[in-house]
């Protein structure tokens, strides 16, 4: 009996030990084998197979993550006080060192991001810093990517959330921001305006010269009926004056056509004789 209950407290342990020497370690993840306390090898996503009692294994998460830069203060150049926080986006790239070469990443990420930005917001006025994020944001990733390479991690992104200065300065920013919105509007109010009396005196303009082409297109049309008309008349008082030194000397005989315009103009046929022509 006694021999039977070793035997199964026996069995019980290498199975255990037999279930805990395999681990699963998942796509996103990078097992670090550490053998009697000394790091032995790294593994990829898959099953992994340890020595019991001998092997541990350490998983490590490589996707990117999000760390949350708490607000503080900082004095700007121009000695105004601002609230600032960040963001960090990152990812481990070398699991060895991001496990053994610092304890607490988060920690030591966030000291460094807040005394960097305390020295980048100092060394800058409050509107360059309102105006500039920007720029501090890629200057802060620099730097920190710089420090962090050591520990085998890769900042990809750093991002300011806000910079609150005091309300009595926000108040003034409000106003100022107001007093230009309306500035803009007025410009904007007169320049509608402006246009406006510009294609009004335009239009006028153009109205007038159609009335001057039309006015000059008829005096045109005039003239050149009165000058026909004058033509016309011009030439039968031609006739008449040639008619009338003919008419007048002595003896003379003359044949003309009965529907000539002539005998019609010279009012001759009380007077004198008219010979039809001979076919």
């Amino acid at each position: 009996m006694f021999e039977t209950t070793i035997f199964w407290i026996v069995f019980i342990i290498v199975g255990i030990a037999i279930l805990k020497s395999f681990r699963i370690v998942k796509q996103y993840e990078k097992g670090l084998v550490v053998r009697l306390g000394k790091y032995n090898h790294t593994v990829d996503s898959g099953i992994t197979l340890l020595v019991p009692f001998i092997d541990s294994i350490i998983i490590v998460d490589l996707r990117e993550k999000v760390m949350n830069v708490q607000p503080q203060k900082v004095i700007t150049k121009d000695n105004v006080s601002v609230i600032v926080d960040a963001v960090i986006y990152y990812k481990v790239v070398d699991p060895v060192k991001a496990e053994f070469e610092i304890e607490d990443f988060d920690y030591a990420a966030t000291t460094l991001a807040q005394t960097n930005l305390r020295n980048l917001i100092g060394d800058t006025s409050l509107d360059e810093t309102l105006t500039a994020r920007d720029s501090i944001n890629t200057s802060l990733r620099q730097v920190l990517d710089e420090s962090t390479n050591a520990w085998g991690v890769k900042v990809t992104k750093v991002e300011l959330q806000k910079i609150d200065p005091p309300q009595d300065i926000t108040d003034s920013m409000s106003q100022q921001m107001k007093a230009e919105r309306e500035k803009r509007a007025r410009i904007l109010e007169a320049e509608g305006f402006r246009q406006s009396e510009i294609l009004k005196a335009e239009g006028d303009a153009q109205a007038r010269l159609l009335r001057a082409d039309a006015e000059a297109k008829s005096v045109t049309m005039v003239a050149k009926a009165a000058e026909a008309s004058f033509s016309d008349r011009a030439q039968k008082l031609r006739q008449l004056e040639v008619t009338e030194k003919v008419l007048s000397g002595p003896s003379t005989k003359f044949v003309l056509p009965t529907n000539g315009e002539l005998v019609s103009v010279l009012n001759l046929d009380g007077k004198t004789k008219v010979l039809p022509l001979k076919k």
